[in-house]
């Protein structure tokens, strides 16, 4: 349950970089999202997760800690 939390965290952090180093630019993406066809952007969110399942998975099996 430890590591759920810490992955919630991380992810507020990386929301945060991303609001705190360019507000301008993450306006303009949100702008641009809007035109974006529903059924992409489902494609683009099951593809974001096949990604992370794949980091972690990869990270919890190659990746050792001494």
């Amino acid at each position: 349950m430890s590591n759920f939390v810490a992955a919630i965290g991380l992810v507020f952090v990386i929301e945060g970089l991303l609001y705190a180093a360019a507000p301008n630019r993450f306006k303009s993406m949100i702008t641009a999202i809007e035109h974006i066809p529903p059924e992409k952007l489902r494609i683009l969110g099951v593809l974001s997760i096949a990604l992370g399942v794949g980091i972690v998975w990869f990270a919890r099996n190659f990746i050792t800690t001494s």
